[in-house]
C-alpha cells in the first residue's frame, strides 16, 4: 500500500466501536471465524494449517514477529466492515473528509506567477464528493498515483481555486509527500 492508502485506512480505525482482539489466538480465531476455514486462514498468513489449528486452540500463544504483523493486519483489515461502511457512507455524503499534509506543492500557472514548487503545510476539509471519490477509488484498488491525484485536484478546487472563485488556470502538482493524515 501507500502514503494515502494507509493513512485512508487509519481514519477509518479511527472509527472502530471496539478495540481488535489483543491476543494471538483471539486473533487467530476471529479470521477462522470470518474467512470460514483453518486452510484459507492458513493460506492467507503464509503458514501450515495445522499452525492455525494450534493457535485456535491456544497451544501457540506467541508468534513470531512476522507473523504477529500479518494477523494484525488481516485483523484489522475485516474488523468491523459496517462501522467502516457507516463511516464511507457519512464522509461521502455529507461529512467530507480533512486532509492534513506537508508536501511539495507546484503549479502550472499563467506566465509571471510564481510557480516554483515549495514544501507546504496544509489542513484543509475537502467535500463529500472529494471523500467519496477517494473511497471509491481506494476500493477499487486504485494505486498510490491516483489517489494522489485525486488528493491534488481537490486541494487544487478548495485550497488553491477557492472553489474557483480565483486563478481559473491553476494547475496544482502534488509531489514528495512528507507526511499525510485524513479525519473523517
Amino acid at each position: 500500500m501507500g502514503v494515502i492508502a494507509d493513512s485512508l485506512d487509519r481514519a477509518l480505525r479511527g472509527t472502530f466501536t471496539r478495540p481488535i482482539p489483543k491476543t494471538a489466538p483471539a486473533q487467530m480465531r476471529y479470521l477462522v471465524k470470518q474467512l470460514k476455514t483453518t486452510k484459507a486462514v492458513a493460506h492467507v498468513l503464509g503458514v501450515s494449517q495445522r499452525t492455525v489449528e494450534r493457535y485456535v486452540k491456544g497451544q501457540i500463544k506467541r508468534p513470531r514477529a512476522d507473523l504477529a504483523a500479518r494477523m494484525e493486519r488481516e485483523v484489522t483489515r475485516r474488523w468491523q466492515p459496517q462501522v467502516r461502511a457507516r463511516a464511507k457512507q457519512a464522509a461521502a455524503t455529507t461529512g467530507g473528509i480533512v486532509i492534513d499534509t506537508r508536501a511539495r506543492f507546484g503549479f502550472t500557472a499563467a506566465p509571471g506567477s510564481t510557480d516554483d514548487a515549495r514544501l507546504r503545510l496544509i489542513t484543509q476539509a475537502l467535500p463529500p464528493a472529494y471523500a467519496a471519490r477517494l473511497f471509491d477509488a481506494q476500493d477499487a484498488g486504485a494505486g498510490e498515483q491516483q489517489l494522489r491525484e485525486i488528493a491534488a485536484e481537490g486541494l487544487q478546487d478548495i485550497c488553491f481555486r477557492d472553489r474557483g472563485r480565483r486563478a481559473a488556470g491553476l494547475q496544482v502538482e502534488f509531489t514528495e509527500i512528507d507526511y499525510i493524515d485524513f479525519d473523517l
